[in-house]
């Protein structure tokens, strides 16, 4: 039995057919059909006019209609039906200046990847396919349709695709379209920040991520999107404390040694920890080699960096966070119980005990600090980490102390006590503000 999903776009597909149309299921849909996965959603190509598709349905949305492209809403969900077209010149590197509806065959020939121009007619179960697609999913190919030069100059982004896709399903990338992603790279600025973003993402994130690192770096990508990553290359790191080699290889190891699940500011701060090693590199007299202050250099950076691919505030925050404190877990077995109980219930803590974990895996392999921090979780799991306070502002002022700047320092004071058990009710807290600042 068909997904509620499918069974939405089948009768789209049903409806239109009906109407004297050609329809049929487009695109990635048809791609993980044949791979044996539930598509997450699915688009229709069909030969009706944008005019005709939304006279034919009931709940429609324009979103794209000089493209051809119209949203129909069927079953709670939405659905992209885009007549069968071909493209005018691209001027961009993104969009075409102009499109003619045209047939299915010529729809085909305007799309990326041989495994993605297919098309499926669900009413008749039938695969139609003008590309060879079905082919190349065999041989598990990542190909461009037809000239790959030609597909990368019409949409930049068609690069990074190819990338995913090599990453994703785990293809190879036929050679004449692999020699153009190396050759085009660095036309990739074409595209906007935010779309490089999102493949850049969904390639870090997924579990081969090392392939996607690898591929990116192979063909330039990851030069003309984080030039600074290549600086990490040939700096080398002490050897007592980096045997795995210079700061590429180790950033490399990383991300091998990461779960399968990450998120955003996990792999982010992963790949961008040690950015900044190679700007403050210096060596000793005796040649021991230091990287004093990368870790505040590199939070700036790593702000600066994802800034410019237009990340999240939140994405922000919590990445920096990461690359700011990294160094900090060296101290964790010496901080006084207050100040662990701070450091420990930060909001990206765990996030960051995982770059911790990691870091020191793919290096020195001591993870002692770590154990440690493991053992404190677990010790103080049973209560809050930053409990609510003893004592408040008000209580100060009924107190009879005059507010002001001090006030900060009392309550820190307080809470700090608090956390390591001195204090542990609001009656002794407010005994001991009287005696300490009367």
């Amino acid at each position: 039995m068909s997904d509620p999903l499918e069974q939405s776009a089948r009768a789209i597909v049903q409806h239109l057919q009906e109407a004297g149309h050609l329809a049929f299921f487009a695109g990635g849909c048809v791609r993980d059909r044949l791979m044996g996965a539930a598509p997450h959603d699915y688009d229709i190509a069909t030969d009706a006019p944008p005019g005709r598709v939304q006279a034919l349905f009931r709940r429609t949305v324009a979103v794209g209609a000089q493209f051809g492209v119209i949203c129909v809403l069927e079953g709670g969900a939405e659905f992209q039906v885009a007549s069968f077209r071909a493209d005018g010149r691209y001027v961009d590197g993104r969009r075409p200046e102009s499109v003619t509806f045209s047939s299915p065959e010529e729809d085909a020939q305007r799309r990326d990847f041989t495994i993605n121009g297919m098309f499926f007619d669900p009413v008749r179960e039938e695969v139609v396919d003008y590309v060879g697609g079905q082919r190349d999913l065999a041989a598990r190919l990542i190909r461009a349709i037809g000239d790959p030069a030609a597909r990368f100059g019409e949409d930049r982004l068609r690069m990074l695709r190819a990338v995913r896709f090599g990453t994703g399903l785990g293809f190879d990338i036929d050679p004449p379209t692999w020699r153009a992603v190396c050759v085009a790279a660095p036309a990739i600025h074409a595209v906007s920040a935010e779309r490089i973003r999102d493949e850049l993402v969904k390639i870090l994130v997924h579990p081969r991520r090392v392939r996607g690192f690898d591929l990116l770096d192979e063909c330039g990508l990851l030069r003309e999107i984080l030039p600074e990553m290549e600086k990490l290359k040939g700096c080398e790191q002490p050897p007592q404390f980096h045997p795995e080699g210079d700061v590429f290889t180790h950033t490399r190891l990383m991300l091998s040694l990461l779960p399968a699940e990450v998120s955003v500011p996990l792999v982010f701060s992963v790949l961008l920890h040690d950015i900044a090693k190679p700007a403050t590199a210096t060596v000793d007299p005796d040649g021991r080699i230091r990287f004093n202050g990368h870790d505040r250099l590199g939070a700036w950076m790593t702000e600066e960096i994802m800034t410019r691919l237009r990340f999240s505030r939140r994405e922000i925050d919590a990445t920096v966070e990461a690359v700011a404190q990294h160094m900090a877990f060296k101290d964790v077995q010496q901080m006084r119980v207050a100040r662990l109980k701070r450091f420990m219930a930060r909001p990206h803590f765990t996030d960051e005990l995982e770059l911790h974990r990691v870091d020191c895996t793919s290096s020195h392999g001591a993870l002692d600090n770590y154990a440690f921090l493991q053992a404190r979780a677990e010790e103080f799991a049973a209560a809050p980490l930053i409990p609510p306070p003893l004592v408040t502002g008000h209580d100060l002022v009924t107190l009879g102390l005059p507010p002001g700047p001090r006030f900060k320092e009392i309550l820190e004071a307080v809470e700090a006590r608090q956390l390591e058990g001195v204090l542990r009710d609001r009656e002794a807290a407010l005994a001991w503000v009287r005696a300490e600042y009367r």
